[in-house]
């Protein structure tokens, strides 16, 4: 069980890292192009937002030893979340951008869990590094 929380803790830790480390390389990018995030669509905003969040999961696993189907279906709790979310917006059922973000977010980490719960063995022991190549 210690082991299934710890990749817990580390994924919601990648998660807000990726936030705040890739927000201003993407920022940057968005400027080059005469762009920011404020003025990018809400779909494209709280889709790259779950990007910048999703890569440095994903990241973390492999160097964890996780495989490609580990890595996918955490991408999945990543993405399913802000695709309803779009959903919602697009709707018109909720526009309001806090609530929404809100509601992302806690079903990113509750999409998370979810995928963890439905395979425990995967997450239950210790997996090894990923060997660096220098």
């Amino acid at each position: 069980m210690k082991q299934f929380i710890r990749h817990y803790v580390e994924m919601v830790i990648a998660m807000f890292v990726g936030m705040g480390v890739l927000y201003m390389p993407v920022e940057l990018a968005l400027n080059a192009f005469g762009s920011s995030w404020s003025e990018l669509s809400d779909a494209l905003m709280f889709l790259g937002m779950a990007a910048t969040m999703t890569a440095p999961m994903i990241g973390w696993m492999i160097y964890r030893g996780h495989g490609a189907r580990a890595n996918a279906e955490m991408a999945a709790a990543m993405f399913l979340p802000t695709f309803a979310v779009i959903g919602l917006l697009w709707a018109d059922v909720l526009t309001d951008h806090g609530a929404l973000l809100t509601i992302e977010h806690v079903a990113m980490l509750a999409a998370m869990l979810g995928a963890m719960a439905l395979r425990p063995a995967e997450y239950m022991h210790h997996h090894h590094r990923a060997a660096v190549s220098a």
